[in-house]
């Protein structure tokens, strides 16, 4: 039997009372009024909402500043406070928590898309206990519950207060924190080690296949894009037209965001009756985002292989063409496609290529034979750099999958309240 069986066995062997958050504490908004101008000459640190979404532990060394008046009501953050952001484009994204575990000596507020909840008496559980526990499976699955929404889901605060938490022993809290630290610092170091020979990995892909892709002496046709397939500009959908079921389709932002080389399934969908009024990509078509924040993701394609005809949003275009479409998918990844886009990349806040520029492109266009030759080495190298389910990706899955098991056996207790 290990410390905490022990302690569990000697401390609460009956279970643990589990309470509603409603009954342990109340909930709080975040800065309200605040203009852009406040945020640009700010004199106090705020917590933003990437920093809670990517840290269990608040960090409070940032550099975020808001202007706050001398005499103005705006809610403090306190050491065991859990923070939580608002609304995500996904309910399982919802209501990501960080809790502040260290005193801080200066002021500290909170974005106005996120939400706090305090304790009424901080003396029943460890702030770092609770950094832990939020992250759950458990309480994970009854944050996403109180999420709704359709393009975006925003969490119901009632829904939210009804949430219920186990109250071990405070000893039984420690104990379990000091064995998630130190599970979590190996892990972080192990996974570290494997991101590091992954990027190795993925710059040395990176480097055969811009020089698999180059053609250097050899004797083949270099064609524009222009010259062997036509371009269809998408319009009409919109984030907001998305719905559970129907018909398939891709947003231009989800290329740079969620798709890979390629893909035979959509993450989203339309409404029968809005399909029929949209442009739609084919099967081996390419449908690549006209736009975006920065040159690297300008243009990134990604090649549809479902039987199934899709629809596309504006700002992305329909290439089709009757090359291998996963060659022609490679082609728009090379270094020399990089350089081409930063020579006719225009825009401040965002940006696209200069009109008429991607269909002058040229290509080299071998045999259908040498490009599917290419493209199956090309996906095999991809996979392992790629594919979650295979090599480095799956082994770097695999220690999180551990981690997350180990985490939710230790958070999880006998509810002392059930039969």
């Amino acid at each position: 039997m290990n410390r905490i069986d022990a302690l569990i066995h000697e401390l609460c062997s009956e279970g643990v009372e589990y309470k509603q958050l409603a009954q342990l504490g109340f909930l709080y908004g975040g800065l309200s009024g605040k203009t852009k101008d406040d945020f640009q000459n700010g004199n106090t640190k705020y917590i933003t909402y990437m920093n809670i979404y990517s840290n269990i532990a608040v960090n409070s060394h940032v550099k975020d500043f808001v202007k706050i008046g001398e005499n103005e009501k705006q809610n403090k953050i306190e050491l065991g406070d859990v923070l939580f952001t608002g609304s995500s484009e996904t309910p399982d994204e919802c209501g990501m928590s960080s809790v502040l575990t260290e005193e801080v000596s200066e002021s500290l507020y909170l974005n106005s898309f996120c939400f706090g909840f305090r304790l009424n008496n901080k003396e029943i559980f460890s702030p770092h206990f609770l950094k832990y526990l939020f992250r759950s499976d458990e309480v994970r699955k009854q944050i996403a519950q109180t999420a709704s929404g359709v393009t975006r889901f925003n969490i119901s605060k009632k829904r939210f207060e009804k949430i219920t938490i186990p109250i071990p022993p405070l000893e039984i809290q420690n104990e379990i924190v000091k064995t998630l630290d130190l599970f979590t610092e190996l892990e972080a170091e192990l996974e570290a080690e494997l991101e590091a020979e992954l990027e190795a990995r993925k710059t040395q892909f990176t480097h055969y296949r811009d020089t698999l892709l180059s053609f250097e002496g050899k004797n083949v046709d270099w064609k524009a894009l222009g010259e062997i397939g036509e371009f269809i500009r998408g319009s009409g959908l919109q984030k907001k037209d998305f719905t559970e079921t129907g018909v398939g389709c891709i947003h231009y932002g989800q290329i740079y965001t969620y798709y890979g080389t390629y893909a035979n399934k959509t993450k989203s969908f339309v409404s029968p009756e809005l399909a029929k009024k949209l442009k739609k990509a084919s099967k081996n078509d390419l449908i690549i985002a006209g736009v975006s924040e920065n040159v690297e993701d300008v243009c990134k394609a990604v090649v549809w292989l479902g039987e199934d005809d899709i629809c596309i949003s504006g700002d992305a275009f329909i290439f089709r063409h009757k090359q291998n479409p996963k060659f022609i998918g490679y082609m728009l990844q090379t270094k020399r496609f990089l350089e081409f886009k930063r020579k006719y990349a225009q825009g401040a806040k965002v940006t696209r290529l200069q009109s008429g520029t991607l269909p002058k492109y040229t290509v080299p266009i071998p045999s259908l034979k040498e490009q599917e030759r290419i493209a199956d080495i090309l996906d095999r190298f991809d996979a392992l750099v790629n594919d979650i389910s295979i090599g480095l990706p799956a082994e770097i899955q695999a220690r999180r999958k551990q981690y997350e098991y180990y985490r939710n056996s230790l958070l999880t207790f006998k509810n002392i309240n059930n039969e």
